[in-house]
């Protein structure tokens, strides 16, 4: 391809993306890792089956509520000391209330510290 045939700068990007990044300078990181955390706890909390209707034993998927849970233990731990002791405590009483979830939704009991996320939490009984 010849310099004449380059795809100018821009082609292919979204509509938007500049504003889009412009928007997402402007975010705090706390706010973006908190965001991420509640993202990961809704889904976590929707796959150990504690979505509300009819239909929350059929979107229950207890092995890709193990890997969400995994990964917000995680973050939490990775981030607590740069976040503040205010947002983290939230943070991990979440993520403890779905390690508990998560444990009385199985059918076949983890042993202590073996449950999702408790690598990097310690044991949750």
């Amino acid at each position: 391809m010849s310099s004449s045939d380059e795809i100018p700068a821009g082609i292919g990007a979204p509509v938007g993306t500049d504003q889009a990044t412009r928007d997402i300078a402007e975010v705090a990181a706390v706010e973006v890792i908190t965001t991420a955390a509640v993202h990961l706890m809704s889904a976590a909390a929707v796959k150990c089956g504690l979505a509300e209707g009819d239909d929350a034993e059929e979107l229950k998927d207890l092995d890709e509520a193990r890997k969400l849970i995994t990964a917000l233990a995680a973050l939490v731990v990775a981030s607590a000391p740069d976040i503040g002791n205010q947002h983290a405590r939230s943070l991990r009483d979440g993520l403890r209330s779905l390690q508990l979830a998560f444990r009385e939704a199985s059918v076949i009991a983890d042993a202590p510290g073996e449950g999702p996320g408790e690598k990097y939490t310690g044991s949750v009984v």
